[in-house]
């Protein structure tokens, strides 16, 4: 049985899936500067669509906030993926969790109004976990493999650290990268850190 498959709303016709796309990237740049509770009315308008065309395709909020989040997590895996193409392993790791926290802490509301609506453990959250996941432990394997991450770690532990940067309210994302550094500096062998100059 492989992963389950991200949850898709996407319709296969041209002029619906133009309507669909254009919605969901107002909705997410809405979202993003305003918050989650941004009028549907003004999601619309930003798309240049009437809010009937709206409401075909999302027929109450929460679908559209899980449009933009399923969205979200299909570009995290995505990232996942292109950097283990891309870099050596280690900085493939390290560009995907920086990537995690910053879209993290732009997608804390979005996040929380979902987890009202549907609740942190129901199917569509537990989908969403698996494949970031999924894509978050190829890179992990990749750099133990290559010896420049400590082999007893595991993904859990250091998406839960990753995880509680992201927590803090108030956080300046400056301060989130300096403490993920940290993090980054701990997840190497401890005779492959970088030295102190003395």
């Amino acid at each position: 049985m492989g992963t389950p498959q991200l949850p898709s709303m996407r319709p296969t016709r041209a002029d619906a899936a133009r309507n669909y796309d254009l919605l969901v990237t107002a909705a997410r740049e809405a979202f993003t500067e305003n918050g989650a509770d941004t009028s549907l009315e003004e999601i619309a308008r930003r798309a240049g669509v009437g809010i009937g065309t709206l409401y075909r395709r999302f027929p109450n909020r929460t679908a559209l906030l899980e449009a933009v989040y399923v969205d979200e997590i299909q570009s995290v895996c995505d990232r996942a993926y292109g950097f283990a193409e891309e870099l050596e392993p280690f900085e493939a790791l390290a560009a995907w969790l920086r990537s995690f926290v910053g879209y993290a802490i732009s997608k804390k509301s979005l996040a929380g109004e979902l987890t009202v609506a549907l609740g942190k453990d129901s199917e569509f959250f537990q989908t969403c976990k698996v494949n970031v996941r999924e894509a978050g432990q190829l890179l992990l394997d990749k750099a133990k493999a290559s010896g420049e991450v400590r082999p007893e770690l595991d993904l859990t532990d250091i998406m839960r650290l990753v995880g509680g940067i992201n927590m803090s309210r108030d956080m300046e994302p400056e301060q989130a990268q300096r403490l993920l550094d940290i993090v980054l500096c701990g997840l190497r062998p401890a005779d492959s850190r970088p030295q102190p100059a003395s």
